[in-house]
């Protein structure tokens, strides 16, 4: 039985983002509904750009023969930011919680997902830091996470993406986040070697878990899905 300030987590490895936007959707109704509890989704995309709602289209650099050739997905979608990559070797966050039963302050819960990540680098001895002007993570002048998220009726979705092994070098087709004077790195790149991906993950959960005060976190399987079949009280 899963209760109220337990956090589910669920790992759903490598998916297609459209997949994985379209069960954000059917959980945060849930969540509305207050027939599940907070969820957190781990994950990793194949290669793909999306754009946020403010995204300047200038800021997609790649030719078509580019695209094409790295078979990069394009999505316009309804977070907030400006226009990022997600692609494997990244861990691509997607927490869908009730801020009414956190901070209902959108600020707050940034600068917890910024703390998440900058808690988790240091646990491979690198100092992140959130920087006020721009949202996400930095190591010095190079950005190692970004942060999208949207909020309707405080249900959170979207979220954040780590670069931990990331290919740094599809970031070459866009101008990252419309920041066209800033570097960004990875895990792996500020390490000089590959990264346990699973070990960051469960990191990420730990420190996730913390951050925001779960009691307990219940970790499921993808062929779990869908949600509405657990048992939840308030």
């Amino acid at each position: 039985m899963i209760k109220e300030k337990d956090l589910i987590y669920c790992d759903l490895g490598l998916i297609d983002y459209k997949e994985a936007w379209d069960l954000q959707k059917e959980i945060v109704e849930l969540r509305h509904n207050r027939k599940i509890p907070d969820v957190l989704f781990l994950l990793e995309h194949p290669h793909t750009y999306t754009l946020g709602k403010v995204a300047d289209k200038k800021n997609l650099i790649s030719s078509d023969e580019y695209i094409t050739k790295n078979k990069i997905s394009i999505y316009d979608i309804d977070r907030g930011g400006d226009i990022t990559y997600h692609g494997p070797g990244q861990i691509v966050g997607y927490p869908i919680i009730d801020l009414n039963d956190w901070q209902k302050d959108t600020h707050k819960y940034l600068r917890a997902l910024e703390e998440t990540i900058i808690r988790t680098c240091s646990s491979y001895d690198i100092i992140g830091t959130s920087v006020p002007k721009y949202t996400g993570v930095w190591i010095e002048n190079r950005k190692i996470a970004a942060i999208g998220i949207k909020v309707s009726r405080w249900i959170t979705m979207h979220g954040f993406a780590f670069n931990v092994n990331t290919d740094l070098s599809l970031f070459s087709g866009i101008i990252p986040c419309g920041i066209s004077d800033k570097e960004v790195t990875s895990l792996q790149k500020e390490k000089s070697r590959q990264i346990n991906l699973s070990e960051v993950k469960n990191l990420v959960v730990k420190n996730f878990k913390e951050i925001f005060g779960y009691e307990t976190v219940t970790n499921i399987q993808r062929d779990d899905l869908p949600l509405s079949r657990i048992e939840f009280i308030n």
